[in-house]
């Protein structure tokens, strides 16, 4: 599988929520020993100005006058923390004004400080609305994995948007599925956590996504197009993981396109195998279905003895790495180096669309690219591998997922360079990812300039140029 290494940060001891600048003195003392104070409990003498106060602090939010914001909502806040007990606006206010605080900040402690402020913010916010805990927890995880990283370890901000998934009723808040499923995808990848808690949640993240974007509405949709834009491809990665999803799985994502397209020989026998590499039933009547079409449609002689047939009998019983392996004893023996470039391609494809091993494609695509000169499909592959990687190296919109097409789309032009059988599929490409590419605004803000030179990170490595969407 692809990895994407992930840091483990220490996580520093919280400090005490700073003391506000106050333009009068807090009268009494249990202010700050209750942090859940309501207006109905404040001193009757303050009353209205506090009440007042958390008009006006929003009042100066609207007009960017943060710290002026800050010190009214300061006033507001630890007098009466819980506002009316029923708005909870004034904690995300609050952290906003943190965040707002920080960005002119220079000195290194009193950074840390804020920080500290946020996270005990949120802390304070669970004591107060026990009821909200869950969207809650994902707040503060949210936070903490985009926005302070370094402040928590990701095994922490992974506890937290665990507790965040299961404690909403109704399902998960929508913001923490994106940033759960890379911590999930990465502690089932490292083995950080067993199969079974990662088939769960990946499992149930599918479906909520599937069932949000079916049932959305309006501009809603727009965010549950984001969601699946990347939650599903990423956690389809762990496909590659053999035993980690069950037969349903793979009948419920694949069965469909064989129903779909009962001739294409392509199609039923790439779902076959992977029913089979599922581990569905020999009799279950999907299995019987694609193979009576396979015998019908697409049979053809097997090779003579040797490794090519054994490769060929793991393959179908959906027995990849084993295919892999008699397909490496065929390379290393034959003399014939156009059927080894075709082996090498092959096996290239299986790292690609079943073990889902995206360096391991790239590397038999290149071997194949070298045993068999001005042949444009191994670059085609590479080119697609790369058109793929926006969810394995981003969140699947954005900068990050975005620079991938630029090194896809080097591939597909030389491919079709070197190989005109490969151009219709090449061009057709070329235009669907050139609209991909970063925006002239995205590429301006970074002080990058068309046409220079840039290395894209992730598995990729790979020098390009820069350049815009079209």
């Amino acid at each position: 599988m692809v990895i994407l290494a992930s840091c483990s940060p220490t996580v520093t001891e919280p400090l005490d929520l700073p003391k506000p600048e106050s333009t009068r003195p807090i009268e009494d003392p249990s202010i700050t020993a209750n942090p859940c104070i309501t207006f109905d409990e404040v001193d009757p003498r303050m009353r209205e100005d506090v009440e007042n106060a958390y008009v006006i602090y929003r009042d100066y939010i609207r007009s960017q006058e943060f710290d002026q914001a800050y010190k009214t909502w300061s006033n507001a806040f630890y007098a009466a923390p819980a506002a009316n007990g029923r708005v909870q606006y004034q904690f995300d206010d609050g952290i906003r004004l943190y965040k707002e605080l920080l960005k002119n900040e220079t000195v290194r402690s009193e950074q840390q400080a804020l920080v500290d402020s946020v996270f005990n913010l949120y802390d304070k916010w669970m004591e107060c609305f026990p009821e909200n805990v869950p969207t809650i927890k994902g707040k503060k995880a949210f936070n903490a994995y985009y926005s302070f990283k370094g402040r928590m370890s990701n095994d922490e901000i992974y506890s937290l948007f665990k507790d965040a998934f299961d404690g909403k009723n109704g399902g998960p808040d929508y913001f923490i599925i994106n940033p759960f499923s890379k911590l999930l995808f990465d502690n089932v990848v490292t083995k950080k956590i067993e199969y079974e808690e990662g088939r769960k949640y990946a499992l149930s993240i599918m479906d909520i996504v599937a069932k949000n974007l079916s049932e959305c509405k309006g501009k809603e949709c727009e965010t549950w197009e984001i969601i699946n834009d990347y939650a599903p491809d990423l956690l389809s990665s762990l496909e590659g993981l053999e035993n980690f999803y069950p037969c349903d799985y793979f009948a419920d994502k694949y069965y469909p396109d064989y129903e779909a397209d009962p001739t294409n020989c392509d199609v039923i026998t790439d779902t076959y195998r992977k029913l089979r590499y599922g581990k569905c039933d020999l009799n279950d009547p999907k299995i019987l279905s694609i193979k009576n079409a396979f015998e019908k449609n697409c049979y053809v002689a097997p090779p003579s003895k040797g490794p090519l047939r054994l490769a060929l009998e793991s393959l179908n019983s959906g027995q990849f790495k084993e295919a892999v392996t008699h397909y490496d004893e065929f390379i290393s023996t034959s003399s014939d180096m156009n059927k080894k470039a075709e082996i090498q391609l092959r096996v290239a494809k299986i790292y690609y669309v079943h073990i889902k091993n995206f360096p391991q494609a790239r590397k038999y695509a290149r071997a194949a690219a070298q045993t068999k000169g001005d042949w444009g499909a191994p670059y085609m592959l590479i080119g697609k591998l790369y058109a793929s990687s926006g969810p394995l190296c981003g969140p699947g919109r954005g900068w990050d997922s975005q620079i991938v097409t630029w090194p896809a789309i080097d591939k597909f032009k030389y491919a079709k360079s070197i190989d005109p059988t490969v151009a219709g599929e090449a061009n057709k490409l070329i235009r669907q990812y050139e609209q991909y590419m970063p925006s002239k605004e995205d590429i301006f803000q970074r002080r990058l300039k068309k046409n220079a030179s840039f290395t894209v990170p992730c598995w990729i490595q790979e020098k390009t140029k820069v350049r815009p969407a079209i």
